[in-house]
């Protein structure tokens, strides 16, 4: 299946097309970091470090078409990406515990959106959704790292 789509024309075309390839790395990169960055906002205001002033539900609502709509751009041009060395990603471990660690992170950022009006309510934002922010924080880190180490780890990328 994985070598079908590696050969498939579209995926030849976007590897042998150098502005291309180019173009969707920047995107990709550049979706990531905005959709993380979002992500980590709310959490830190959660946390109570950032944004103080502003209500939690607020700060929410601004940042939520942002933050869907880069893991939108970051999920089209991993695919894309992906497709490129697709029987070789799929089968190497650190790839695998990638996406286990971004499925989780997006878990935890759901979590966060349908929880804030019930933490915005509260005369003081709960220990546990405290607790919630930094296991985001850090499961969007996790992400990050890993996959930096995935071209040192495996020589895929």
């Amino acid at each position: 299946m994985w070598e079908a789509l590696q050969h498939a024309g579209w995926v030849t075309t976007l590897a042998t097309t150098r502005w291309l390839y180019g173009l969707v790395l920047v995107v990709h990169y550049f979706a990531l970091f905005f959709c993380i960055g979002t992500i980590v906002l709310l959490d830190l205001r959660i946390l109570g470090i950032a944004e103080r002033n502003q209500a939690l539900s607020a700060l929410a609502e601004q940042l939520r078409p942002w933050t869907w709509i880069g893991f939108a751009c970051v999920a089209v041009s991993g695919f894309l990406l992906f497709a490129l060395e697709a029987a070789d990603y799929a089968a190497v471990t650190p790839f695998r515990l990638k996406m286990l660690i971004v499925v989780l992170a997006v878990i935890s950022a759901l979590a966060i959106e349908w929880s804030v009006p019930t933490w915005d309510r509260a005369a003081v934002i709960p220990v546990t959704a405290r607790l919630v922010a930094l296991i985001s924080i850090v499961l969007w880190l996790g992400a990050i790292l890993i996959s930096v180490e995935i071209p040192a780890l495996t020589g895929l990328g």
